[in-house]
């Protein structure tokens, strides 16, 4: 039950980042719950490779370069995913932050414990 609130919460974010985010559309509430549900696992199984592989330039930057790897994770799964579009770089840079935001915001609400 706890997994399926949480998919819920992603696409509700997924929905929410498109109306903030110009240049992030999403075409219905089942695009959302695809793409909320590609974004976790991309985030699960490409992310840390990438963060491997990325690590001295993580390092350099302080940690800003995760931003840029949350950005192409974004990204990656709007292209797999018909109905949810990004439209460049910057759309996915600040699609995936809002995303991250709305949904620790009501993840917080949530909260179980």
């Amino acid at each position: 039950m706890y997994l399926i609130l949480r998919w819920l919460i992603s696409a509700l974010s997924v929905i929410a980042t498109a109306y903030i985010v110009p240049g992030v559309h999403v075409a219905n509430f089942w695009s959302a719950l695809i793409a909320a549900l590609v974004i976790g696992l991309v985030n699960a199984l490409i992310r840390p490779l990438l963060l491997i592989l990325t690590l001295p330039v993580n390092i350099l930057t302080l940690g800003l370069f995760t931003l840029v790897i949350n950005a192409f994770m974004f990204w990656l799964a709007s292209s797999i995913v018909k109905g949810f579009d990004v439209a460049n770089f910057w759309a996915a840079f600040w699609g995936a932050l809002v995303f991250w935001l709305v949904s620790w915001l009501v993840n917080g609400l949530f909260d179980t414990k």
